[in-house]
């Protein structure tokens, strides 16, 4: 018998269907359905050298769109896995900290063509004859675009949860695995959500070299959204980059209902504290699951059989309930010395190696001459981020403070995110010829206009986080103009701003290639910098200054990581954390 009958019996879930399943089945049914579909045609027979047929006819757009879309989310189902595996590592274990940070930092410096002209072939060769190689490639390609992005978020949440949250964990007697998913992953679940938001809008911002992969000599354009742009910016057709503006707009309004206005709306129980009255977010498509009695079920048996599985990972030692949390693996003084050593010495030998390919390949004085190119792109990426900044982070604050606000403009926010930069070309190219500009500097923009979002997203999510006591506090204080920003606001959305500002310095460094090298038609402008540079290689297939060229990227990338962000996050996880 149970004593509260208000409360559901969550031991013996009922399955029978009601009207909101019959509701929400044709939904699911048409998913899978275009998931088969589009699946099936990814997998198709494909011989290299087979040119596949592209068209600007806009009744195509469609079934271009589903292609990218399925991309999208095979790329994000990809980055969710490694996220939750790579960042828990980082946060946890001290010893594989100081290898897998550095790596991420090179990761998120290599650029897209950087990544494809790698590992194309590997994999067009494990699916000899079929599609799905070169499908891989892309999903893979779109990947890079994401995952370091919410690697990122999550490490920098796992290593500011509040104390008394820890405290509390403790007092609660949860095992290390149980505080992992009962605190530490709630607590990142809405930073997560956010940053996922712009991942999911970076990969839009990057399909059309995403869906484009040069093996061999050869150009291959996979059927999608971002190949139409291509051809369309060749074939100077402003009517056919209007058709994929709204083709774009289609598939981020497609993503916004289905997933990420749900996931919002679920997120926000996770928020630290709310206020009675309190603006929540909704999703017609969350209140109808949550209505559905046998997706209900759905949901629920799950949940029972891992909250048994769980409580089976409790310690037996009971002592090992009182530890305070800490790293998983904590090296001995001398090991951890010797642990720097190694690193600093597998380090040295890989600069080395490089060192003596590109003498024997390239030559001494055009690396000179591409470390001055990382010079003028470093100035550009450093001057973007800084105007960025300016503009976007009150704006993100006033817009986070607003969850009312913040929902309706969900959307927008994510379609200005993912609208891709090569579909502006036209007007820049026009633009500078028209008007003899400077290509150096007019050219910049198109380089933090699909990046500067990273830092509006993270703001509002930070923003939207602030605890209400400590808003009161303020308030109490009397806080008001300058001094509640510099005492307040800007402290408490810190570490936020540092995930975006970072992740949108690496995205920077990308958009450079696309950027510093522009086209419409057979008119081309080239600015003087390292993403122009890696550009004409790929595009000549010269695989020695490719190499070249991406080794500086990530020297220059890691060292402003290192120096400037790195730095200031460490002030922002010691000195700045919400308890």
């Amino acid at each position: 018998m149970r004593l509260n009958p208000s409360r559901p019996d969550y031991t013996r879930p009922e399955i029978r269907p009601n009207s909101w399943d019959a509701l929400l089945l044709p939904l699911v049914f048409a998913l899978l359905v275009l998931l088969a579909y589009g699946g099936a045609q990814m997998t198709t027979p494909y011989n290299i050298g087979t040119p596949i047929p592209l068209s600007l006819d806009p009744s195509n757009l469609p079934y271009y769109l589903l292609r990218s879309a399925l991309r999208m989310a095979a790329a994000l189902a990809c980055s969710m896995l490694f996220t939750l595996v790579y960042a828990t590592l980082a946060a946890k274990v001290e010893a594989l900290e100081k290898v897998l940070i550095p790596i991420l930092d090179i990761l998120q410096s290599i650029p897209i063509l950087g990544f494809l002209s790698i590992t194309v072939t590997g994999f067009i060769a494990l699916f000899p004859g079929n599609l799905l190689g070169v499908e891989c490639a892309a999903i893979f390609a779109i990947f890079t675009s994401q995952a370091w992005n919410m690697t990122f978020s999550l490490y920098s949440s796992l290593k500011t949860v509040p104390n008394d949250l820890i405290e509390a964990a403790n007092m609660f007697h949860l095992s290390p695995w149980q505080r992992f998913w009962r605190l530490e992953l709630p607590w990142a679940v809405p930073g997560l959500v956010w940053n996922m938001m712009m991942s999911v809008s970076g990969g839009w911002f990057f399909v059309v070299a995403s869906e484009a992969i040069s093996v061999s000599g050869q150009t291959i354009m996979l059927p999608g959204v971002g190949s139409y742009i291509a051809l369309a910016i060749a074939h100077r057709d402003m009517a056919a980059i209007g058709w994929a503006i709204l083709a774009v707009l289609g598939g981020i309004l497609v993503y916004d209902q289905l997933m990420f206005r749900p996931l919002v709306a679920w997120a926000d129980k996770f928020k630290f504290d709310s206020l009675p009255g309190e603006q929540i977010p909704e999703s017609w498509l969350l209140t109808l699951i949550q209505r559905a009695r046998m997706f209900q079920a759905m949901v629920t048996l799950p949940g029972m059989l891992w909250d048994r599985t769980s409580g089976l990972l409790r310690p037996r030692d009971k002592s090992a309930f009182y530890r305070q949390p800490g790293p998983l693996l904590t090296l001995p003084a001398w090991l951890d010395k010797v642990w720097n050593v190694v690193l600093i010495g597998a380090a040295a030998a890989a600069l080395v190696k490089v060192g003596f390919f590109v003498h024997d390949e390239v030559g001494l004085a055009e690396v000179g001459r591409v470390f001055m190119f990382g010079v003028a792109t470093t100035i550009r990426v450093v001057v973007l981020i800084a105007l960025a900044s300016l503009i976007w982070v009150p704006v993100g604050v006033w817009i986070g403070t607003r969850p009312r606000i913040a929902q309706n403009l969900q959307a927008v926010a994510q379609f200005l995110a993912a609208f891709p930069a090569n579909l502006m070309f036209p007007v820049v190219v026009m633009v500078i010829v028209r008007y003899h500009l400077n290509v150096n500097i007019w050219t910049s923009p198109l380089m933090i206009l699909g990046t500067q979002w990273y830092i509006l997203f993270n703001v509002i999510a930070g923003a939207s986080a602030l605890p209400q006591d400590m808003k009161d506090a303020a308030g109490n204080m009397g806080l008001s103009g300058w001094l509640k920003w510099k005492r307040f606001i800007l402290p408490a959305i810190f570490p936020s701003y540092l995930t975006g500002a970072i992740t949108a310095s690496g995205g920077s460094w990308n958009a450079s290639i696309v950027s510093e090298l522009v086209s419409w038609g057979n008119v081309k402008l080239q600015a003087v910098g390292l993403g122009a540079y890696i550009a004409n290689a790929t595009q000549a297939g010269d695989f020695p200054r490719i190499a070249l060229g991406i080794a500086v990227m990530c020297l220059f990338v890691m060292a402003l990581n290192r120096f400037v962000w790195r730095r200031l996050y460490m002030i922002a996880a010691e000195r700045l954390r919400l308890d």
